[in-house]
């Protein structure tokens, strides 16, 4: 006789406007439709709108003995299942960063005891860096590899990136690019910030790029900032929430609360990205949290970087609501593409899927630092409008509930080469 389902969600409105009962049991989708029995407990969604979870493919949770001032696993994967954002990827380039089995090893207990979410770890890209042993204890991907300085970040030699580029290739692994064209110069304001990372220098970056993966391996480009990059990509990539929804113009000068790698442009640059929605793949955050101290000092001292995954999900449905683009573009962005792209099966309506969801109102409200949970205690779109979720599952669990993080349903994505590895 089959079991009963862990937990129904009533009346929650998918994608499509249809009304449906949905089951899960052992955190996947059992059923999606109409009369459902009962089950261990049942959730009514008042007909609210219904999500799969989204997937971060790039954020930096920090932690670790010096860096968790900034955010720790938990704060920061709260922060992203407050904002319906249950996959995190964490990026390598942490202290100390992830170049061998060892530092790896420990980054995934780390994660495993502290993550509130799902999560991927990704291996870095470095002349030293043992990228073989990296596949096989588990990395999801490789990168963000810093084809240009950054913070926590130095860029890797052209010749040594070949190198690392042939070796990726053979393992059939995916590797992601931050591309920038850097120049030399004072960096005291925003204005200065961004001249010195143009867009234009980092659409010239990339199409060096692409000359070089032209052979492979499976590619990916960071962060991209201005329509001529987009143009210019010739793999897939991402845009973060600050380069469409933040500009230079919306802070002082020289407020480094605004400074980020690749830098927020001018309104115009801005909006000439949003002119090119329809031809981006991913939407990423980012999250990049450094502390309030931190970016309250001098300009030129203080490190780039933004927290951003809980309201990443949040602002583009606002985005949504207020009909500058459809709701099937924003989870192409935010859930199928990344997905695909990572080769890790996605939340869906679907029995057998991962029973990732969240449950949203229909009204928007202010974001406000004072309700976000990351430890950086502040955020860069404060005062604005996000449509936040009031219910999330992860893995079938309620994790997230009326405000309240209720338990960690952390489950590590392993990449494919650990699969392998284990296989044989």
């Amino acid at each position: 006789m089959p079991s009963a389902p862990d937990l129904i969600i009533r009346n929650a409105r998918i994608p499509g406007g249809r009304v449906v009962d949905i089951s899960i049991h052992e955190g996947r989708v059992k059923h999606v439709g109409a009369g459902v029995g009962g089950a261990e407990r049942t959730i009514d969604a008042q007909g609210h709108l219904c999500l799969p979870g989204a997937i971060d493919m790039h954020v930096h949770m920090r932690g670790g003995a010096r860096q968790s001032y900034k955010e720790t696993w938990a704060t920061g994967t709260m922060s992203a299942v407050a904002g319906g954002v249950t996959t995190v990827v964490d990026q390598p380039n942490t202290i100390p960063p992830l170049t061998g089995r060892e530092p790896f090893r420990e980054r995934v207990a780390e994660a495993t005891s502290g993550s509130y979410c799902r999560f991927g770890i990704n291996g870095a890209v470095t002349p030293d860096a043992d990228l073989a042993g990296l596949w096989e204890e588990g990395a999801l991907a490789f990168g963000e590899t810093f084809a240009a300085p950054s913070s926590y970040g130095e860029a890797i030699g052209e010749d040594d990136l070949k190198i690392c580029l042939e070796q990726l290739r053979g393992l059939d692994a995916l590797v992601t690019i931050h591309c920038e064209d850097v120049r030399d110069g004072r960096d005291l304001n925003l204005a200065m910030h961004s001249e010195l990372r143009s867009g234009t220098g980092e659409a010239a970056a990339v199409q060096k790029l692409c000359a070089l993966l032209s052979a492979g391996p499976r590619s990916h480009f960071c962060h991209l900032s201005s329509d001529a990059s987009v143009r210019a990509a010739c793999t897939s990539f991402e845009v973060m929430p600050h380069h469409l929804f933040l500009s230079q113009e919306l802070f002082a000068a020289d407020d480094a609360h605004g400074k980020v790698n690749p830098p927020l442009r001018t309104e115009q640059e801005r909006k000439a990205l949003w002119s090119a929605w329809e031809k981006i793949p991913v939407i990423a955050s980012d999250h990049a949290p450094h502390s309030d101290a931190e970016k309250s000092g001098l300009f030129e001292a203080a490190p780039a970087g933004l927290p951003g995954v809980e309201t990443m999900v949040p602002l583009l449905l606002r985005a949504v609501y207020a009909g500058r683009c459809s709701l099937a573009s924003v989870l192409q962005k935010v859930v199928m593409r990344p997905a695909a792209i990572l080769r890790i099966t996605p939340p869906a309506f679907t029995p057998g899927a991962p029973a990732d969801f969240a449950i949203y109102p229909k009204e928007p409200e202010k974001i406000s630092a004072e309700h976000l949970h990351s430890r950086a205690g502040w955020t860069p779109y404060e005062g604005m409008e996000g449509v936040f979720p009031r219910i999330v599952t992860c893995n079938g669990m309620v994790i997230y509930e009326q405000g309240q993080v209720m338990f960690g349903a952390g489950e590590w994505a392993r990449g494919q080469g650990y699969k392998r590895s284990h296989e044989k």
